[in-house]
């Protein structure tokens, strides 16, 4: 296995664990989460496959170091493992980081400190 394709998999594997055993935000049973991954796949399949394409390719990959498996427009798989993650990361960081912020307003609210004055 190469570095790419071991790189791309322990990436999915981190994030998942990330969501599962620790923040637990419950976004990978949300249809919201598919739509949005739907979404980012809508983009980068064009996207990528212009950069990746082996007529003339802009981004250039060693073989050595992926699966070689490419579908379609000779996207390699491990595009989509990254991709994944780093979206999925990044949406599970963020409804962790809202639901944090509720509930400090919800601990904070009625409070005021010694110093504050009604308005």
């Amino acid at each position: 296995m190469g570095i790419y394709t071991l790189t791309a998999l322990v990436s999915v594997v981190v994030v998942l664990a990330i969501e599962l055993l620790w923040l637990r935000t419950g976004i990978l049973r949300t249809w919201r989460f598919w739509l949005a991954m739907a979404i980012v796949m809508g983009f980068q399949v064009p996207v990528d496959g212009w950069l990746t394409k082996l007529s003339d390719p802009l981004v250039l990959y060693n073989e050595a170091d992926m699966t070689g498996i490419r579908a379609p427009w000779d996207i390699p798989v491990e595009d989509f493992a990254f991709g994944f993650g780093m979206v999925t990361l990044a949406m599970v960081l963020w409804v962790h980081a809202g639901r944090r912020e509720e509930r400090r307003a919800a601990a904070g609210a009625g409070t005021r400190g010694p110093r504050q004055e009604r308005a």
